[in-house]
């Protein structure tokens, strides 16, 4: 089964939120004839839409492909979480890789975040974005670990807009007892990720950049120049960027060995009011918590509660997706019982086993990033510009993400979701118990 489309109509948006609220970005044709281009972007999520934007800006003829429309996938559908640094926390990062490669990338990380804020100022992008993410401890030991890491951050990285954050005040803050402290990130940030999204497009549109959608890459060649193959037309390029993500299936098998998609899924309730939405998170912040299974939750432009929680790794959603989601919400907001929910969706991640991106060259005209692990807000657009980067002569930032390694899931195509499944179903009880 193709995960493009198991869950999903053929170009067709999901009945989220987002795509309820998102102001309508005009469609674009399928392909339908061979062309010729400088880069060819398979992808237009965050990623390729970044890259295709900072190339057409520095002059290139570029071309985006999507199997189906602009920010259909994760890019339209996440949580909206802007984080300020990597996926990984920096102790652990610098156990990974080392004190100094762990602090130029950190640093990478905080690049990340700034460029998102700055697409957004230069090209007007209006996506609701607002400051400030708290993580949330859902076990009392844990508080000593975010103490270490407040300290570490604010010590070792002059990183000031972060604090911890004790019971008392967290329970002030989000109006449930199922926390115990946190951490509240001030530099990082959330925001409406589709209209994010439609914004780069639009920034790309006017840059020059030739879309075309409901077109899927079915094959890439190693060659120089590049051939893309679709179903009506090929695309002969002197470069390739591969920016599928969780979407990757067979199109490059180094990729899809590194890259697992992930089902993830949202709700979002009826609009609140002003009391309560002010009870369930007080100042407005996004949420998301330390089980492995993660709850993460912010609040729309319009009071409505939107929560994401819930995780499966075979290629369907669930039946009832609202009904999926509801009951983890529930446990931390049991005052929304009689709350109604009107939208409920799910997408679909890629995570690389290390949580970290899997950034690569797979011949000296075909790069592919993908494997954010839940971080693509920053990360994916980051990606897409590290890609441009190199294409305009300048390769390292994007050399030093692609050394930080990145291993195969085990067991080959077919043992990875099992495998997984076994996994988060021992998480998954160690969150309960």
């Amino acid at each position: 089964m193709n995960v493009l489309y198991a869950n999903d109509e053929s170009g067709v948006y999901p009945d989220s939120y987002y795509n309820a609220t998102a102001k309508p970005l005009q469609t674009f044709p399928p392909l339908t004839s061979d062309i010729t281009c400088d880069v060819c972007i398979i992808g237009a999520g965050y990623t390729g839409l970044s890259a295709a934007l900072h190339l057409a800006e520095s002059g290139h003829d570029v071309v985006v492909l999507d199997a189906h429309r602009i920010g259909w996938g994760a890019s339209g559908r996440n949580g909206g979480q802007l984080s300020s640094g990597l996926r990984v926390e920096q102790p652990d990062l610098e156990k990974m890789v080392g004190t100094d490669q762990a602090r130029q990338l950190w640093h990478l990380g905080r690049d990340a975040n700034q460029l998102a804020k700055d697409l957004i100022k230069k090209h007007n992008i209006d996506c609701d974005l607002k400051p400030g993410v708290l993580h949330a401890n859902h076990r009392t030991r844990y508080g000593v670990q975010s103490q270490h890491e407040v300290e570490h951050l604010q010590t070792h990285y002059d990183y000031d807009e972060i604090r911890y954050i004790d019971q008392n005040e967290i329970r002030q803050m989000l109006g449930t007892k199922a926390y115990f402290s946190g951490t509240l990130d001030t530099g990082a940030a959330h925001l409406h990720p589709l209209s994010f999204a439609y914004g780069l497009a639009r920034a790309a549109k006017r840059a020059g950049v030739r879309f075309f959608e409901k077109t899927k890459a079915q094959e890439i060649s190693q060659t120089d120049p590049v051939i893309v193959s679709t179903e009506n037309g090929n695309i002969t390029a002197k470069f390739c960027l591969i920016a599928c993500n969780g979407y990757i299936g067979d199109l490059d098998k180094k990729t899809a060995a590194r890259v697992m998609p992930i089902n993830n899924f949202i709700i979002a309730t009826e609009p609140l009011s002003q009391s309560l939405a002010s009870q369930i998170i007080r100042d407005d912040i996004a949420v998301a918590d330390s089980k492995f299974v993660i709850n993460y939750f912010r609040l729309s432009a319009d009071r409505r509660l939107l929560f994401g929680g819930g995780e499966n790794y075979s290629y369907k959603f669930p039946t009832d997706i609202k009904s999926f989601v509801r009951k983890p919400m529930l446990e931390i907001y049991p005052q929304l019982a009689d709350t109604k929910i009107d939208y409920g969706w799910g997408g679909t991640l890629g995570i690389t086993i290390n949580r970290m991106p899997f950034v690569n060259r797979l011949t000296p005209n075909v790069l592919t990033t993908g494997g954010y692990s839940g971080e693509g807000v920053g990360m994916g657009v980051f990606a897409g510009s590290l890609m441009a980067e190199v294409i305009n002569g300048t390769a390292s930032r994007f050399d030093l993400m692609q050394s930080v390694p990145t291993k195969r899931f085990p067991g080959g195509k077919l043992a990875q979701k099992p495998l997984l499944a076994l996994a988060m179903l021992y998480y998954s009880l160690r969150d309960k118990f």
